[in-house]
C-alpha cells in the first residue's frame, strides 16, 4: 500500500500544470524538433513527455517499479521505454527506496545515510530494497544513437552513470542538491575530463536558466560553494563549446 501511496503522491506532484507548462516551455526554448534525447531517471514522464512535446525523439530510462510499469502503461507509444538504470557497467545493483518518497530513491551506496542528516530529507524513510538491471550509457548511444540531450535525475548516482559514457554528447543537466555539493563537484570533474564543457543552472522548476550566458567549471564551483544547505536543489546544465 505505501507503494502505491508513493506514486499517487507523485503523480499529484509532479503532473500538476503549474510544474508541467513551465518545462514544456523550457524544452521547446531548449530543444529542436526531431532531437534525440534520453531522461535518465524517468520517474513519472513529467519530463519525458515535455520533452517530447518540444519534438524531440525520447528514450525515458527507469528501473524503479512500480514506476517503470505506470510508464510502460502510460507513456505514448513513440517514447522508447529502457526498464533498467545506468551505471558504469553492466550488472545488477541494489537500490534503497523510500516507499513515500520514491523521488530518493537511490542506487548510490551511503546516499541514505548522508541525505537523511541533510536539510529537507528528516521526513524521509528509505524502508526497502529493490533489485534492479544497471546498462551503461555507451550500450544506450550504441542501440539508438548519440543524443543531443542526456537528462540526469539519479539522486547521487549521476557520476555512476556518467562513468559509463566514454565520448562527450552535446548538452547534459544533472541534479544538484546544495546538501550534497560533494557529489556535483566530482560530476564537474567528470564532464570536463570528457569535454570542454560550460555550465548553467536552472533552480528548482523554474524554466529558465539562472545565468545569461554559459561559465567556466571555476565559476561554476565557486557558485555551489555559495549556495545555503537549505537552498533550493535544481539542475545544472552542461553545454560542450565544440558544439
Amino acid at each position: 500500500m505505501r507503494v502505491w501511496l508513493g506514486l499517487a503522491r507523485s503523480l499529484v506532484i509532479y503532473n500538476n500544470p503549474l510544474r508541467t507548462f513551465p518545462l514544456r516551455r523550457f524544452y521547446r526554448r531548449l530543444l529542436s524538433p526531431g532531437d534525440l534525447v534520453f531522461d535518465v531517471g524517468a520517474h513519472v514522464g513529467t519530463r519525458a513527455r515535455a520533452m517530447r512535446a518540444a519534438g524531440a525523439r525520447v528514450v525515458a530510462v527507469e528501473p524503479q517499479a512500480p514506476f517503470s510499469t505506470f510508464l510502460r502503461h502510460s507513456l505514448p507509444r513513440d517514447v522508447t521505454l529502457v526498464e533498467a538504470a545506468l551505471g558504469p557497467q553492466e550488472t545488477v545493483a541494489e537500490m534503497a527506496v523510500s516507499s513515500l518518497h520514491p523521488t530518493v530513491s537511490s542506487l548510490q551506496p551511503g546516499f541514505a545515510d548522508a541525505a537523511a542528516k541533510a536539510p529537507g530529507f528528516g521526513h524521509v524513510r528509505w524502508d526497502r530494497r529493490q533489485q534492479v538491471r544497471v546498462t551503461t550509457l555507451d550500450r544506450l548511444i550504441a542501440r539508438h544513437g548519440r543524443p543531443a540531450y542526456v537528462k540526469i535525475d539519479v539522486e547521487g548516482f549521476e557520476l555512476a552513470v556518467l562513468s559509463g559514457l566514454s565520448r562527450p554528447v552535446p548538452l547534459l543537466s544533472v541534479e544538484y542538491l546544495p546538501a550534497l555539493p560533494d557529489q556535483t563537484h566530482q560530476v564537474i570533474d567528470r564532464l570536463m575530463a570528457l569535454g570542454p564543457y560550460r555550465f548553467n543552472p536552472v533552480q528548482g522548476e523554474d524554466g529558465s536558466f539562472l545565468w545569461q550566458d554559459w561559465r567556466d567549471a571555476g565559476v561554476t564551483r565557486e557558485w555551489l560553494r555559495s549556495l545555503s544547505p537549505q537552498a533550493r536543489s535544481g539542475d545544472l546544465y552542461a553545454r560542450l563549446t565544440e558544439s
